[in-house]
């Protein structure tokens, strides 16, 4: 008999995150609130009801936005360090709380255990860079070509950070942008994705507990569940210094274009097409296995999940066979059990896209070599789990170019090192990318001026697993924007030269004579 969620001990997890059968979808740090409609969370693994939540209203929006305007005087002003201390006290919350939080991600989104409790060890680590950055938000000194001046580069908080997140990664990239905005001397407005609206609660839920600890005031981290006329608000709203936009290219142009109409300021990450190369120099070993968590892990819902393999032709029928063979491996079922490698997709709707897809595929003449499907029956009730597949195409065609949330791989052949970096780039988006080899020469030119074309490239390891201190982004559709480690702290604060006069003269730069 196949366990259920019960088996798992999803009941207490939800217990110890403050989550109950009906829950208040807005906050605005410890004081919550809901006047909207009632919003429904299905898990994916089970297709059962998991809890309700009272979603947020235009009028509980301009509640929350009101109370983060407010609050911001007040907590730009505490020192850095201070604030730093608060990401610290919620580090240490997460850390006493990875087990449960981790279980409801990976049951109310639908990717492994081991992903979920990884997720949520992101927002850990995220936290300890950030405690650790709040000491370090340094400006630049530079001399002036003026006597007796000086001249120097500091950086202040924006104001109101808005943080629109979606269904994948239902609590890091909140925590990417949050644990940064504090430590700058923002306060933030998180409107998560209504699919996960149950993960943003249980953030909130902790959060609110280190605010009411430190006897902060309200508005320093807001929150609303609801659909998507609040991230419309958000986005337009001219109060909202910073947008921070993670969903598709095709949402992203759009905030894109609405936020620049007022000047604001936002930070895209968006769609993905992400390629391994598989060199003719490349460890096997190594690179199967680094395709294949790409292809499959979180069921290919990652924006950086491994859509493409271009293989050398030397290579590329074995490789072919040991896809085929690993696939055959594979174990998809419910992700809280560890013997499983794939879970669901987190709706019935992305089954459509996902089906789709494949048959465009086959319109355009791709073969498949592992063919996919919808499992059916017994354990695969909810009508989200889906077969992981593998299409031989060429990278021209059209279903190729584009971006498809679902554990589909596509595979193609190059006989020259410049050909399958052309190829790498040869699509509209520019996330992630990497290639498996031991050759020296090969590892640089894809690193090279001439390389790669994406935000982060990797050799011998695979597209997907980003660590937090480095900048996590991309380039073309995927947006520009830059999230998480690096100096990324930057794009959350507002940059001002300034110029010092101790002298008792008035000279001008650039040698400019004005005599009255």
């Amino acid at each position: 008999m196949s366990k259920t969620h019960k088996d798992y001990g999803i009941g207490q997890s939800l217990k110890n995150l403050g989550i109950s059968s009906e829950n208040i979808g807005v906050s605005t740090g410890t004081q919550t609130f809901a006047n909207g409609d009632v919003i429904e969370s299905y898990s994916p693994t089970d297709g059962q009801l998991i809890a309700k939540i009272k979603s947020g209203s235009v009028e509980d929006y301009e509640t929350v936005m009101a109370a983060a305007k407010a609050a911001f005087p007040e907590f730009r002003l505490m020192p850095a360090p201070k604030r730093g201390e608060l990401v610290r006290q919620f580090g240490n919350k997460l850390r006493e709380k990875k087990d449960d939080l981790g279980k409801l991600v990976s049951y109310e989104m639908g990717k492994s255990l081991q992903e979920g409790l990884g997720e949520v060890q992101e927002m850990i680590d995220i936290c300890d860079f950030a405690v650790g950055l709040s000491r370090q938000l340094h400006g630049f000194t530079m001399h002036s070509e003026r006597p007796l001046h000086r001249m120097y580069e500091q950086y202040h908080p924006l104001g109101v950070v808005g943080v629109i997140s979606a269904f994948n990664f239902p609590v890091a990239v909140w925590s990417w942008n949050t644990a940064l905005s504090w430590i700058c001397g923002n306060v933030t407005v998180w409107k998560p994705s209504e699919k996960v609206g149950l993960c943003a609660l249980a953030c909130q839920n902790i959060i609110a507990e280190v605010l009411k600890e430190n006897d902060m005031p309200e508005g320093i981290s807001g929150m609303i569940v609801g659909d998507h006329t609040i991230g419309e608000k958000l986005v337009a709203d001219k109060r909202t210094a910073l947008v921070s936009f993670t969903g598709s290219t095709r949402v992203g142009r759009m905030v894109g274009t609405k936020v620049a109409e007022r000047f604001g300021k936002s930070i895209l990450e968006l769609g993905g097409n992400n390629a391994i190369i598989i060199s003719e120099h490349a460890d096997l070993d190594m690179s199967i296995i680094g395709a294949v968590f790409g292809a499959v892990g979180t069921a290919g819902q990652r924006c950086t999940s491994t859509r493409r393999l271009i293989i050398h032709s030397s290579v590329y029928d074995e490789v072919k066979n040991r896809l085929v063979k690993a696939y055959g491996q594979l174990k998809i079922g419910n992700p809280l059990d560890e013997n499983n490698h794939v879970g669901p997709l987190i709706d019935t709707d992305a089954v459509s896209q996902y089906m789709e897809s494949i048959e465009k595929c086959k319109q355009e003449g791709g073969k498949f070599i592992v063919e996919g499907g919808v499992l059916e029956g017994g354990n695969y009730e909810s009508g989200c789990y889906v077969k992981p597949c593998i299409a031989e195409v060429e990278n021209s065609f059209e279903i190729v170019q584009h971006e498809t949330f679902a554990p589909i791989l596509y595979i193609m052949k190059y006989d020259d090192l410049d050909e399958a970096i052309e190829m790498q780039n040869d699509v509209p988006q520019g996330l992630s990318s990497a290639i498996m080899t031991q050759n020296l020469c090969e590892a640089e030119l894809f690193l090279s001026h001439s390389g790669s074309d994406c935000g982060i490239a990797n050799v011998n390891i695979g597209t997907s697993g980003a660590e937090i201190g480095g900048a996590f982004g991309g380039e073309k559709e995927t947006g520009g924007g830059r999230e998480s480690g690096s100096d990324v702290w930057k794009y959350y604060m507002r940059r001002q030269t300034n110029t010092i006069n101790y002298s008792t003269t008035l000279p001008l730069a650039q040698g400019i004579k004005f005599d009255i």
